[in-house]
C-alpha cells in the first residue's frame, strides 16, 4: 500500500492543494518500508489527483480538501482521508493501526488559504 500525506514541514497540511509537498511511503505488513518527500508541483484544478495517481498512491491523507479534488481521487480509486492533524508520521501510524478515519470534511473557503481545517 502506498500512502501520501499533504504536509507543511512535519505537519499535516490544513489545505491539500496548497501544501508544501507530499510525504509518500510504502507500507508493508504495518511498517513503512520506503519513504520519499515530493515537492508540490503546483496547484492547478484537477492536476494533483492525476499526479499522485502516477506515483501509484492508494490513499491520500490531508487536513482539508475541496470537493472536486475528493471526487477526482475517488474516480482514480484513491482513498481520501481528511480531517487529519498534527505530525504526519503520527497520522500515518494512526491510519495503519486503524484509528485514523476520515471526517469527510470538505474545504470551501479558498480565500482563507491555509486555514481550511479550522
Amino acid at each position: 500500500m502506498k500512502l501520501s500525506v499533504a504536509c507543511e514541514g512535519k505537519l499535516v497540511s490544513t489545505h491539500f492543494g496548497h501544501c508544501e509537498g507530499f510525504y509518500n511511503c510504502e507500507v508493508q505488513d504495518g511498517k513503512i518500508v520506503e519513504e520519499k518527500f515530493v515537492k508540490n508541483p503546483g496547484h492547478k484544478p484537477g492536476y494533483l489527483p492525476a499526479f499522485l495517481k502516477e506515483l501509484n498512491v492508494n490513499t491520500i491523507i490531508s487536513g482539508g480538501m475541496g470537493e472536486t479534488a475528493q471526487q477526482l481521487f475517488k474516480q482514480n480509486n484513491i482513498e481520501v482521508v481528511v480531517g487529519a492533524q498534527g505530525n504526519f508520521i503520527d497520522a500515518i501510524e494512526k491510519y495503519i493501526n486503524g484509528s485514523l478515519k476520515s471526517t469527510g470534511f470538505v474545504c470551501t473557503e479558498h480565500e482563507h488559504e491555509g486555514y481550511c481545517n479550522k
